[in-house]
């Protein structure tokens, strides 16, 4: 009983508690309800009055805008009526300008209009005046025709014609002294070139020997060069292609070789040899390849120092190269090199002195015979090989042309190519410059003259430009045109035939007929 009794008992609590929680609840509820109406009212009033302040302030905003807007487009429109008003202000200048300018031109016409009527009269003034002199001359002219007893055609024909002889005549003397005084002023113009450009370029000239001596310090050594049964000196020989020469000279060994290249590479192979002490044909061979390259790489520095110092540019190595074989080169005893740089120099006075380009002039007169230096044998002539020579490597037209008819074998076409021409002869023909037997040079000369002499119609025969030129004057009685041409032709063949000359002979035969007559 007591258990069920606590058990009612707890039952009782904890239904009376439940009842008490629930009423706690409620009530708390209830407060909650009240607070957040409370607070809800509270948000809703401080929102209305931030919707209020908000309000009133874009509105604020909005009509400050309103007014920037409305000042802008005032100024806009005042700016408009400004240009307006400037416009139309304008516009009645110009229309004031306008008029004025109508009111001058309508006087000017008036003006014209005015001139021009007095023109027309007085026009019609002069034909009345001018056909009463019209009828005044042909009573006159007609008067004298009756007088002379010429009409006057036949007057004005005589006058004309007499007038025709006088001017021709007139023509005629002034034409002679004009070309008779240009050619003493062109003489004298080219003789003043010349001498200056001699006077500005003297070279010294050494004279080029087919043989070269190399000295040795004792005769022991010329043993040890010739070798056991001279196979030394025959490799050294076949390895240069240069016939040595040792005799009883004393202290000396004689190098001799058409070729200067060959009798260079020989001499500074025998002196590497000989300071080196080791002489045998397998030394031999290496030393002499050694010095062939760089006698190779000599030439080419040489070519490009020659170039550098006559101030030659865009040369192509080929040529360059070429230039360098020159100062192994000679032309009757005269080094090509120095000759080729010393006609490169009297090339660039001439033409500065003649207004021509001093670089073309130059570059054609280094480059002149180049045709001198090929190893290889050629029919052709040194000129013309040399104008291919400077064809196939891009030279200008200018210089090709100068090149191939420095020699006359083909024309001229350029002011360069006489140039060059005149050039090379004055440094050939220079003293000392090329060495030649004076009596072979002039029992030459006089064969070729004999040879002219010895065909009928030839009144004379000159030797001209060192043996390269006959120059024939024959009797134009005796021979005829066609004559002429076979006579060259036949001269150039005896020449062939039985002369031994260097380079190329050219024959010109000349025929004159001349009109004379005595005016007494």
């Amino acid at each position: 009983m007591d258990i069920l009794g606590i058990i009612i008992g707890i039952v009782v609590g904890l239904a009376g508690g439940f009842g008490i929680a629930k009423f706690l609840e409620k009530s708390n509820v209830s407060n909650l309800i009240k607070n957040a109406k409370k607070e809800a009212a509270s948000i809703l009033k401080d929102a209305k009055t931030e919707a209020e302040a908000a309000k009133k302030d874009k509105i604020l905003q909005a009509k400050e805008k309103f007014l920037e807007l409305k000042a802008e487009h005032e100024q806009v429109i005042l700016a408009r009526d400004k240009k307006m008003a400037e416009a139309e202000k304008r516009t009645r200048d110009k229309e004031s300008q306008v008029s004025n300018e109508l009111a001058k031109a309508k006087k000017i016409n008036d003006e014209v209009e005015a001139k021009i009527t007095d023109y027309n009269n007085k026009i019609e003034y002069l034909d009345k005046k001018q056909q009463e002199i019209d009828k005044l001359h042909r009573s006159q002219v007609e008067q004298l025709e009756a007088i002379s007893g010429l009409s006057a055609e036949d007057a004005k024909n005589q006058l004309v014609e007499s007038l025709k002889a006088e001017a021709k005549t007139n023509a005629m003397s002034f034409i002679q002294d004009t070309v008779e005084e240009a050619k003493m002023t062109a003489q004298q113009e080219a003789k003043k070139i010349i001498i200056n450009t001699i006077q500005r370029v003297g070279t010294e000239e050494a004279v080029e020997n087919c043989v070269s001596v190399f000295n040795i310090e004792s005769d022991d050594v010329k043993g040890r060069i010739i070798g056991r049964e001279g196979r030394n000196i025959r490799a050294l020989e076949a390895a240069t292609g240069v016939e040595i020469i040792v005799d009883d000279t004393p202290e000396a060994i004689i190098l001799s070789c058409f070729d200067p290249v060959r009798r260079e590479i020989a001499r500074l192979a025998l002196h590497k040899l000989v300071t080196d002490g080791r002489i045998h044909p397998a030394r031999i061979e290496e030393v002499v390849a050694k010095t062939a390259k760089q006698i190779d790489e000599e030439i080419i520095e040489t070519g490009k120092r020659t170039v550098i110092d006559l101030g030659i540019h865009g040369l192509h190595p080929e040529l360059i190269k070429v230039v360098g074989r020159m100062k192994y080169r000679s032309s009757y005893g005269q080094n090509l090199l120095q000759h080729s740089r010393e006609v490169a120099k009297l090339c660039g006075i001439m033409a500065a002195e003649l207004g021509l380009n001093v670089k073309l002039a130059k570059r054609a007169g280094l480059l002149h015979d180049i045709g001198k230096v090929p190893d290889t044998e050629s029919e052709l002539p040194h000129a013309i090989l040399g104008m291919q020579w400077a064809e196939k490597y891009g030279e200008k037209e200018e210089v090709c042309n100068a090149i191939g008819a420095h020699h006359d074998e083909i024309e001229m076409k350029s002011l360069i190519s006489p140039i060059i021409q005149v050039c090379d002869a004055i440094s050939g023909a220079r003293p000392g410059a090329r060495r030649q037997v004076l009596d072979s040079y002039i029992q030459r000369l006089k064969d070729l003259e004999d040879i002219a002499f010895g065909f009928n119609g030839v009144k004379n025969a000159y030797a001209i430009q060192a043996g390269r030129e006959l120059r024939v004057i024959v009797e134009s009685e005796k021979v005829s045109d066609d004559a002429a041409v076979n006579l060259s032709f036949d001269i150039s063949q005896k020449i062939q035939t039985e002369m031994t000359y260097p380079g190329q002979v050219k024959i010109t035969v000349i025929r004159e007929t001349r009109a004379v007559n005595i005016a007494k």
